[in-house]
């Protein structure tokens, strides 16, 4: 009897403590995969439903292959499937989505992608998706999380471990890029500046003439041999 009436006073209290908090916030979280009326305004377009992979297709194919599939209102790549790419391409954008990496995965979000090149990565930039805990890339910060794949090194400390959400942003105005990751800018960069071009030369991407160079291109998301999920990607047209 005690012990219920202890109980009963403590949920009081919490109650007394919690309750003004949530009358103070008033708002409905936003559910994934979705638009509010004031991004819908600015211009922000969604690039996966939830639902289908309407708005995507194979690298150099004509449908989405198999391996990537819809579950639980994320597009995950869950067996063999190569690369997709959006069906439109984009010159200058914003484009922002959540993603988790399945325990040593590896994958990646590529802009300004054509299909000139044998693979995504020949022509576009990426934005390296990770587990840098227990992948190896993760030993560097040139390929960690966050980077510009083998060119410009993230900050560290900012992405989450395997299982976990994160946030990513990508600004890509002109020659101008910016990658941010929960909510912290961690590779900034100027396409064809002297840095730049140094860098290429320097790096793998020197073998393909039409690497970051394009004006335009698709966004991709990478298979890289690992289970990966997405959702809330959507992208903003910059005028």
């Amino acid at each position: 009897m005690h012990l219920r009436n202890s109980l009963a006073a403590i949920l009081a209290l919490l109650g007394a403590v919690v309750m003004p908090l949530w009358a103070q916030d008033g708002t409905t979280p936003q559910p994934f995969n979705s638009l509010t009326d004031a991004e819908r305004k600015d211009g922000w377009k969604l690039l996966f439903d939830g639902e289908s992979t309407k708005g995507w297709r194979g690298f150099q194919k004509k449908s989405v292959p198999a391996g990537w599939v819809v579950e639980d209102g994320t597009l995950t790549r869950a067996s063999a499937a190569g690369d997709i790419i959006t069906e439109r391409q984009y010159r200058d954008f914003e484009l922002t989505l959540d993603w988790k990496i399945a325990e040593g995965g590896n994958s990646g979000v590529m802009y300004r992608v054509t299909e000139g090149g044998g693979a995504t990565y020949e022509t576009g930039p990426e934005m390296q998706v990770l587990d840098d805990a227990r992948h190896s890339d993760g030993r560097s910060r040139l390929t960690a999380a966050g980077s510009d794949f083998g060119l410009y090194p993230a900050a560290a400390g900012i992405v989450k471990p395997a299982g976990e959400w994160n946030s990513i942003r990508i600004v890509v105005r002109g020659h101008h890029v910016e990658h941010w990751m929960n909510g912290v800018k961690v590779v900034e960069y100027e396409l064809e500046s002297p840095d730049w071009e140094a860098r290429v030369a320097g790096s793998k991407f020197k073998q393909w003439p039409g690497y970051g160079r394009a004006p335009k291109g698709h966004i991709a998301l990478q298979d890289h041999g690992d289970r990966v999920w997405y959702r809330s990607i959507k992208i903003r047209e910059l005028r």
